[in-house]
């Protein structure tokens, strides 16, 4: 490849990771300024410009701390119970034969076309009057502790693998959660952590469910808990603006954390995934 070509790629790779990275740090240096700057030397983290001060008046009314373990107890039980019960299902569906296999699979992949918005209020019925379960952590997770497109994804993922494997050690007398736990899992890998970090995203950044089952301030995540303070606050704040902009780096920096934390796991599936034999 001559200098020239490696010059235009690497320019365009630069080029593509400005505009990829360009709204978070507008995000992260608007979060920081003493009061809205719309011109292009907001852009730059001038020293006398910047202040915590917007983080500190939103810790003031919402405890962000609070907020933000009650999003990891929400997201975590999320991400437990999709994975448990996806990894199930996608198994039972790939490996054994029973009656209506064809059926349940079908139905996970019409559930997909299904909007989530179009079962909320039936859901929401459900949870608070038939359950009781207003107000709880428990009425945030369990609509959402089976996702179809989990299921989808561990069984393509157990059906590419031979199948031999899984006779073998039926042979030697073990049984199928054994199976699962000594051979389906340790392979499920790649499998494991693209689940994850798609199922991770949305109830990190989930709204609307989490506001209607949650009124007690102390059991909110923080994006209602952000929704309410800009709803209720916005006028009294000096910077709202700085206000919003801080929110939004509040909620967003655990997820990028996560995805610099894992990001080297993630390239190495991608790449294994690609090497046969």
């Amino acid at each position: 490849m001559s200098v020239a070509s490696k010059t235009l790629r690497y320019l365009g790779l630069g080029v593509g990771a400005i505009v990829f990275l360009f709204p978070f740090w507008y995000m992260l240096i608007g979060s920081l300024q003493k009061s809205p700057d719309s011109g292009l030397s907001s852009l730059l983290p001038i020293p006398g410009h910047l202040t915590l001060h917007n983080f500190a008046q939103m810790n003031g009314f919402i405890n962000v701390g609070r907020s933000l373990v009650n999003s990891g107890i929400y997201t975590a039980g999320v991400l437990v119970c999709t994975l448990f019960f996806g990894m199930l299902v996608g198994y039972a569906l790939a490996t054994l034969q029973f009656r209506g296999r064809g059926v349940v699979f079908a139905a996970a992949l019409l559930v997909q076309v299904v909007p989530f918005q179009l079962l909320m209020i039936p859901l929401y019925v459900m949870v608070t009057v038939s359950y009781g379960l207003s107000d709880s952590f428990a009425g945030m997770i369990l609509p959402s502790a089976i996702s179809s497109g989990a299921v989808i994804i561990f069984r393509q993922f157990f059906v590419s693998l031979p199948k031999d494997l899984f006779e073998s050690a039926r042979m030697d007398g073990a049984g199928e959660f054994r199976i699962l736990a000594s051979i389906a899992v340790p392979l499920a890998r790649p499998a494991l952590l693209t689940v994850a970090l798609t199922t991770f995203i949305g109830p990190w950044n989930e709204f609307l469910w989490p506001f209607l089952i949650t009124k007690d301030p102390d059991k909110q995540p923080l994006a209602v808990a952000l929704a309410n303070f800009m709803g209720t606050l916005q006028p009294t704040l000096t910077n709202p603006y700085g206000a919003l902009l801080a929110g939004g780096a509040a909620l967003a920096v655990p997820v990028i954390v996560l995805f610099v934390i894992f990001q080297r796991h993630f390239v190495q599936n991608d790449v294994s995934a690609g090497v046969k034999g």
